[in-house]
């Protein structure tokens, strides 16, 4: 696929359509192209020779996609980042993208340096000038940045992962066919839930456009007010949800998240966390006529790379639930500490080679070199990530268990902590769960469930013993949290994952409502 080429024919074909909303602002794709166009000649004719990328700032706003386009058709990547984003860590990634230019579709208190800073208005009025065509053979292509994602880094900095339009090309080859036939998702609504800074997005966003749908952006001010947040749901006519698990189980806790809500709902689509059972099955039992698809794929292999459908007999059967088989032009490996690939059952470290591995990490020899590596494949090379991520396969189908880095050891035994928040979920009452350490001298001493249940419990003494002894069915003493606190909902990052960081700083708090 020329994701570009796609959005060309339908800006020709279908002008009117919208393209993308958020909030009472929309553009159509007839004005998402003639913009782009227009802002990417500006970058042609002013910005000579440089095809640095450049970074994007703001929130949910259709002029950001005019940007990431314009940027693509100049020949440059882009780098979006979320008013969400800490100023400290803005400053970093701007620091780190050499382009002397930041867009931004509204204001930014980080330090830009000395770059040009062109302010929403100022894009507008560039992108409305009438400017020469800009030719194909200027676009990004092939192994060219299309993007850069920064994630966290272990030192402390982020780091920039580049997908190439060849890797989000193949992608969306696969990804338009995701829950059903390619062509039944013409002119649909995609729901979007994460931050274009987060590349959960690029699943609902870019699939949107290449099957010539309509985007409808969950602003976060809307996600965080409950009221909102259905209004919004109700209104958006939504086709095909993507989000993360916990969102989708933030959405459960009200009761009027149901088929009634959004009657025209035929998929759920998730990755970035584990989907648990429970959820799985109060969706289909709400949604019956929904398709829940679990996938799983590291940002550094462009979002996802397996998917599975959920059937409701696995919901029932399968505990932990498999996140599928690898998409055309993939294949995963597990692999031993010493390389050695492994046979079904065996749980290793996830290897996924294939045609949508990043690139590397931006300016980051060092690091790229660490977790990505080139093999010979056939008559040509391949390339292949080390997620870091642990799993099996069963024939053909993937089993992720958790990261090798939230494996401890207490007491001598090594425990996955993944492992016993999935089977605090299977407890009746049980909406989420995280498991943290608790370290003294850098050992750790003992665990804490951070749990959020149906009702908050009254006698709270009373409901850690009887969650210590459900949980004693599933798991042995030793992996059974020595506290449990109970909270109304589970503090999320930007992105729509349990904050574990809110959650290590509340468990350091002398006195926390709530702990027993």
């Amino acid at each position: 696929m020329n994701i570009l080429k796609k959005i060309q024919e339908y800006a020709c074909r279908r002008p009117e359509q919208i393209a993308i909303r958020c909030g009472d602002s929309a553009l159509t794709y007839g004005e998402l192209w003639n913009y782009s166009d227009g802002l990417a000649a500006w970058f042609l004719q002013t910005q000579g020779d440089d095809r640095s990328p450049v970074a994007v700032y703001g929130h949910k706003d259709p002029w950001m996609l005019v940007c990431f386009l314009a940027c693509v058709k100049a020949g440059r990547g882009y780098c979006p980042i979320d008013r969400s984003v800490p100023q400290t860590r803005v400053e970093m990634i701007l620091q780190a993208v050499p382009s002397g230019v930041v867009l931004t579709t509204e204001a930014m208190t980080a330090d830009a340096g000395t770059k040009q800073v062109l302010v929403s208005e100022e894009l507008k009025a560039l992108a409305e000038k009438k400017h020469p065509e800009v030719p194909e053979t200027a676009w990004v292509s092939g192994k060219d940045t299309w993007y850069i994602i920064f994630t966290s880094g272990s030192t402390g900095t982020p780091k920039g992962v580049q997908i190439s339009a060849d890797c989000l090309n193949h992608y969306l080859d696969w990804s338009v066919g995701l829950g059903s036939a390619a062509e039944e998702k013409d002119g649909q609504v995609f729901l979007n839930q994460a931050p274009f800074s987060f590349d959960l997005s690029v699943m609902d966003l870019y699939t949107s456009l290449a099957s010539g749908g309509t985007l409808y952006c969950l602003e976060k001010t809307v996600q965080s007010d409950y009221r909102l947040l259905m209004q919004s749901l109700g209104a958006s006519n939504a086709n095909v949800w993507v989000s993360t698990p916990s969102f989708a189980e933030v959405c459960l806790s009200e009761k009027s998240f149901s088929e009634e809500l959004l009657p025209k709902l035929q998929v759920f689509l998730f990755c970035g966390e584990t989907l648990g059972n429970r959820t799985v099955q109060k969706l289909q039992e709400r949604f019956p006529k929904a398709a829940v698809v679990n996938t799983y794929g590291p940002t550094e292999s462009t979002v996802a790379v397996t998917d599975v459908l959920v059937t409701p007999q696995m919901a029932r059967e399968t505990e932990p639930l498999p996140v599928g088989r690898a998409k055309p032009g993939t294949r995963i490996e597990i692999r031993d500490e010493a390389g050695t690939v492994l046979p079904d059952g065996e749980k290793g470290e996830i290897i996924i080679l294939g045609d949508t591995v990043s690139t590397g990490y931006y300016r980051q020899e060092e690091l790229t070199k660490k977790a990505f590596f080139e093999q010979a494949e056939g008559a040509g090379v391949i390339r292949g990530y080390h997620t870091g991520d642990k799993g099996y396969l069963e024939d053909g189908m993937l089993f992720y268990c958790g990261r090798i880095d939230l494996q401890i050891k207490l007491h001598g035994y090594r425990i996955e902590l993944e492992d016993i928040e999935n089977n605090i979920r299977r407890i009746p009452g049980i909406e989420h769960a995280v498991v943290l350490p608790n370290l003294r001298d850098d050992k750790v001493k003992s665990l804490t469930a951070y749990v959020v249940e149906r009702e908050l419990p009254k006698a709270e003494r009373e409901e850690m013993a009887r969650l210590k002894q459900e949980l004693l069915q599933f798991v042995p003493d030793y992996m059974v949290p020595k506290k449990f606190v109970f909270l109304e909902q589970m503090p999320m990052t930007n992105n729509g994952k349990a904050d574990r960081k809110k959650l290590a700083e509340l468990g350091k708090k002398p006195e926390r409502k709530g702990m027993v």
